[in-house]
């Protein structure tokens, strides 16, 4: 998978698809999150939503990869065989990253947006479960195929590039 068109092929690539998926993740589930919260839409909870995002996607851009990727690439491996598909892998990655990101963020969410207190745990137990499952479907239907379309664009790009490099230098 180390060619494929749909994911990155070096850290520099690595680090946008990174940032692709967790900008669109963490502003969908940060504005989901607080207008469930508040029980409606207003200017107040505009601003809200606008000051969580950074707090939230730097947070999401430490603890992805350095954490929950590597434990979703290890378990992803050891649920696939070097013969399953594309499709079968990535929907592996995804399972096991987002259940652990949704676990882990639910928490870190509710910590950030309302300090430390007893309900810390029943929140978790009523928010996660509903988290898990939309992020799961939001990230295999849209932020995923997003993300990977970003890459077979940037890599047709460099492709195209190369290509033209090799012709002038054969001419």
């Amino acid at each position: 998978m180390h060619f494929e068109k749909r994911l990155p092929r070096n850290g520099k690539e690595g680090l946008l698809y990174g940032a692709i998926i967790s900008t669109l993740t963490v502003m969908f589930m940060t504005s989901l999150n607080v207008i469930l919260g508040a029980g409606e839409f207003n200017a107040d909870v505009a601003l809200t939503i606008l000051k969580y995002i950074p707090i939230f996607w730097i947070i999401v851009m430490i603890i992805e990869p350095a954490i929950f990727g590597r434990i979703a690439e290890a378990l992803a491996e050891k649920f696939t065989q070097p013969t399953d598909s594309f499709n079968a892998k990535i929907l592996f990655r995804i399972l096991f990253t987002v259940l652990g990101m949704s676990a882990a963020m639910t928490l870190v969410g509710d910590i950030v947006g309302n300090g430390f207190s007893s309900d810390i745990f029943s929140n978790w137990l009523q928010n996660w479960p509903r988290n898990f499952v939309i992020v799961l479907i939001a990230e295999s239907l849209v932020i995923q195929p997003i993300a990977r379309y970003a890459m077979v664009k940037l890599h047709d790009s460099q492709d195209k590039k190369a290509q033209l490099e090799m012709n002038t230098q054969v001419q």
